[in-house]
């Protein structure tokens, strides 16, 4: 087991520390996370603390005891430093010695090996500022875990994204001898979130429903009807998207989930408090309906059911069917897509669904295993170009990818829609 130093910088790859600080955790490291600045507008110390199961240090003052020189102990505890994501800033304060903040702080006061890996806009990836700043780094001997090409937030392509989590952990364990071994086909990431994630990314500007959970309809007083959706899947997307920059509407069934940050949260009960949410919410550029509303409902009984009386005659009625509504409503979302679990016939009602329903996208997954309330999802995504099937993947992973493709639509949509230049 080691001990990791992990110093997140400000930059929209931050998300990744999460994952990144699971996969050390599983492989038996202890990770100390320090957090800066601009990286708690990315993510949250008590998301980090709680992955960790260790405290989030973002001030110098956060070590209680400077008279012991506390920033020299935290600095010099770990066996391994690591810099994830390194911005072209910090890099910058690295080459010249500069420690105004506790993570310069801890990396000029550090004994221990150093390791960055550098995530930034291509152009500032390849100005010789920076180029300059990292040769001289390795001519310190800090390691630099290269950036790959790829999407930029920005809407730019070139080196610059941070390599995935998994990748990360290869290098460290392949460079310090320390154990990793990643789970079946997790060497191999299919799924990638990309291009549009950022505050002022892809989704800047856009507003962005999401609906998340179960809707409970009640029996009598103490009785609901429900189903097993945990609501972390649209939850998962909602906080994608928020970190893509849209302003987020989520509007969520009975579930006990945080709020992620910068999502606008509804919480309601019943299908019909549901449907009116949406409508309350509109108009909107996308809309994402994850939740698992009831199709059915009953009359409820004023006082509970006793059992001494014999089983309840139930009527059912139907309630709203609210991607079919928001299909032909006059604010209709630009991108609408809908949600389908199943447990047979995948393809085939998930297609179905698409048509019956009028939306752009399905997105459907097979829930006849432990997918609701777990935290892994496969889906294929149906539109009217045909399907994609999706590798497994943490839901996490899964929203931002979907995320990003949503993204890309909207660009291309507002491409189309914008009147040529005379």
């Amino acid at each position: 087991m080691s001990r990791l130093l992990l110093i997140v910088g400000g930059g929209i790859a931050a998300y990744k520390a999460s994952e990144l600080i699971r996969l050390a955790r599983r492989a038996g490291h202890d990770v100390t996370p320090v957090l800066t600045a601009g990286g708690s507008h990315f993510v949250t110390p008590m998301t980090l603390a709680a992955l960790a199961e260790s405290p989030v240090y973002t001030s110098l003052w956060d070590l209680m005891d400077e008279s012991e020189m506390g920033h020299i102990q935290l600095s010099r505890a770990a066996d391994l430093v690591l810099v994830c994501p390194a911005t072209a800033d910090l890099i910058a304060k690295m080459a010249a010695g500069i420690a105004d903040d506790l993570a310069t702080t801890l990396l000029l006061a550090t004994d221990k090996p150093v390791v960055i890996a550098p995530a930034m806009n291509v152009r500032m990836w390849l100005h010789e500022a920076t180029q300059h700043n990292i040769r001289l780094l390795k001519s310190r001997g800090i390691q630099v875990i290269e950036p790959v090409e790829g999407d930029m937030a920005c809407g730019e392509y070139g080196p610059g994204r941070l390599p995935e989590p998994v990748e990360i952990m290869q290098f460290l364990a392949r460079e310090f001898s320390i154990p990793f071994v990643p789970i079946a086909g997790e060497a191999e990431v299919e799924v990638r979130p990309s291009a549009s994630l950022g505050p002022n990314g892809g989704l800047a500007g856009k507003h962005i429903l999401v609906t998340a959970g179960p809707t409970h309809e009640p029996i009598d007083p103490v009785r609901v009807i429900a189903n097993r959706s945990s609501g972390k899947q649209g939850f998962a997307i909602a906080a994608a998207a928020a970190a893509a920059g849209a302003r987020v509407t989520l509007v969520a069934g009975p579930v006990s989930l945080p709020t992620p940050g910068g999502v606008a949260r509804i919480d309601v009960e019943t299908a019909e408090q549901m449907a009116a949410a949406v409508e309350a919410t509109l108009p909107c550029d996308a809309a994402v309906l994850v939740a698992a509303v009831a199709d059915w409902k009953v009359k409820p009984s004023p006082t509970k059911l006793k059992k001494a009386d014999g089983p309840p005659r139930l009527e059912f009625k139907p309630n709203p069917d609210i991607l079919a509504t928001l299909a032909g409503h006059a604010l209709r979302p630009a991108l609408l897509v809908g949600f389908a679990a199943e447990t047979d016939d995948l393809a085939a009602n998930a297609a179905a669904k698409r048509e019956a329903k009028g939306a752009d996208w399905i997105v459907a997954n097979d829930v006849s295993g432990d997918v609701m309330g777990g935290s892994r999802n496969q889906v294929r995504l149906v539109t009217a170009d045909g399907f994609e099937d999706w590798d497994e993947a943490t839901k996490e992973a899964v929203a931002a990818h979907l995320v990003s493709r949503i993204a890309a639509q909207l660009r291309k949509s507002g491409k189309q829609d914008r009147p040529a230049v005379q």
